[in-house]
């Protein structure tokens, strides 16, 4: 991963193209309408700063192409040249990923009889489904993790977490400076 000082650069040089996009439709939008944009931007700015070498990344930035309203519109203008690349590897990871999954599961329908499960076993049974349901969780809070094994789930996980944590730092910072000169 990229020293946390570049990221934030290259993600506050493609939010402030993507705010420059959002202000020049925003006399049409409605508020909820901007915040969406303002948001949908700051998304792919994000994504666009790891240039596609995270699954997440690309998750994002291949829902935001499939939107009808802006996305298409930001992907193209934030992406600019690595555009194509990035919406190709996109879906082809996804279709792989599907492929896998649907392989994995049509071998493990197994049906078992019922037994007298002793405690320890309900309890390692209960353990299981807990981290199950967390995983499951997980999956749906992290872009593209519901394609991902537990492993990639991890790691993916940490990056978008480090991404989100260098995109507040940046909106902080921008939000201070703004603040600092409105006080002037």
């Amino acid at each position: 991963m990229r020293a946390p000082s570049s990221l934030k650069q290259e993600f506050l040089r493609k939010w402030i193209l993507g705010l420059q996009i959002c202000s020049s439709s925003a006399k049409s939008m409605s508020i909820s309408e901007r915040k969406k944009a303002i948001k949908l931007s700051a998304d792919i700015a994000m994504a666009s700063a790891r240039n596609g070498r995270t699954s997440w990344s690309r998750a994002l930035i291949a829902s935001a192409s499939k939107d009808d309203n802006h996305g298409k519109l930001f992907v193209q203008q934030i992406l600019g040249s690595d555009c194509e690349r990035l919406t190709k590897i996109s879906t082809s990871i996804k279709r792989l990923r599907c492929k896998k999954i649907l392989k994995k599961s049509s071998g493990t329908i197994i049906r078992r009889r019922m037994k007298r499960i002793p405690d320890k076993a309900v309890a390692s049974s209960i353990a299981k489904q807990m981290v199950n349901k967390r995983t499951q969780i997980l999956k749906s809070l992290v872009p593209g993790g519901v394609f991902m094994d537990e492993v990639s789930l991890i790691e993916e996980t940490l990056d978008y977490i480090l991404s989100l944590r260098a995109q507040i730092d940046v909106m902080r910072s921008l939000a201070d400076a703004t603040e600092m000169m409105m006080s002037c």
